[in-house]
């Protein structure tokens, strides 16, 4: 086992649900059910938890504990009223969009730059989430909305599953190290993204021209991935150019460079396992493997203490102030 006992349980809104008249508002509470339904059946286990105070009363329980965060704010639709909706079905922290621009904000992912930052019903949500009590999280958002949230919130913020641009030049989807800077004076934490093409541009380069070597075989061929003929083709390929993988020394340097820029109180772990695909590193395909991080961590000379605050108190700390903060504006 890995040691993880209190991962943020995504309600993952892809953008196609934009375009439904709900903006994904009855899949987001779906998932929710979903989530509440494991820790009702299985309660010996799980238990869902609403505050950094009740993951740790879980923890001395021995038991997993399951907060929950909304990756793509579109169900907030566009009634402000649904930000205290999804934080009292325990929603604590909201990545504002996802691979397109929303209603809130423009994404990274994105080229169209609808609002060149957040709209102005996305100022509203942003100061919302500060008074009920929800994190924001500006991951997958442009830099432009990046920096408009710094101006906005009250609070600190989170990017939950980002890494360092600096390791991958043009990657806006990374933080520059201006942003990094900004966060950390701003009380937040960045919690690094595994994903290998997040890690490392070299690994990204060589995969994609993989790819593109890859799809101009199956077109010579006049074949399509999902094509049955196909399936063949690709496992040779497969096994003619594997695929490379960052490894768990890049994530390490992905912390380093945190540390260097904003210091060790704003650094965290953003893992992305179930968002990453097949991209994950070697030596940290899936949780069990996080002792190995923590070693090479070890190695470098982080103390017990700094390694304490990138697995969890630096979020804790965020997640704190943001709650209350909350109580103070209601």
């Amino acid at each position: 086992m890995g040691g993880l006992d209190a991962p943020f349980m995504s309600i993952y809104i892809p953008s196609s649900y934009q375009q439904q008249p709900d903006k994904g508002k009855a899949l987001a509470d779906s998932l929710i059910n979903m989530i509440n339904t494991i820790a009702n059946q299985i309660p010996d286990k799980f238990v869902r938890t609403n505050s950094a105070t009740e993951v740790d009363a879980a923890f001395k329980a021995g038991k997993i504990a399951l907060p929950l965060g909304m990756e793509n704010g579109a169900p907030i639709g566009d009634d402000l009223a649904n930000v205290k909706y999804f934080y009292d079905r325990g929603i604590r922290y909201i990545t504002l969009t996802h691979g397109k621009d929303n209603q809130i904000c423009d994404s990274s992912y994105d080229t169209t730059r609808t609002w060149n930052g957040l709209s102005p019903f996305g100022k509203n949500v942003v100061a919302e989430m500060n008074k009920v009590g929800i994190m924001v999280d500006i991951s997958h958002v442009s830099d432009s909305t990046f920096y408009q949230v710094m101006r906005i919130s009250k609070v600190p913020c989170i990017a939950s599953h980002s890494s360092c641009r600096a390791f991958t030049p043009g990657f806006i989807r990374n933080m520059s190290d201006d942003m990094i800077k900004l966060l950390g004076q701003k009380g937040g934490v960045i919690q690094i993204n595994f994903g290998s093409t997040f890690l490392d541009s070299a690994v990204r380069s060589a995969n994609e021209q993989n790819r593109k070597k890859l799809q101009a075989l199956l077109d010579e061929k006049k074949l399509k991935m999902s094509d049955s003929l196909a399936k063949p083709l690709i496992e040779q390929f497969r096994k003619d150019y594997p695929s490379l993988y960052a490894d768990v020394e890049t994530v390490a340097n992905h912390i380093d460079h945190v540390v260097k820029l904003a210091g060790i109180d704003h650094v965290g772990l953003g893992s992305d396992f179930d968002g990453v695909g097949d991209s994950l590193p070697t030596g940290l395909k899936d949780v069990s493997q996080y002792p190995n991080l923590i070693f090479v961590l070890l190695k470098r000379g982080y103390t017990e203490s700094d390694i304490e605050k990138i697995c969890y108190k630096n979020v804790w700390r965020v997640w704190n102030a943001v709650e209350e903060y909350s109580k103070s504006a209601k």
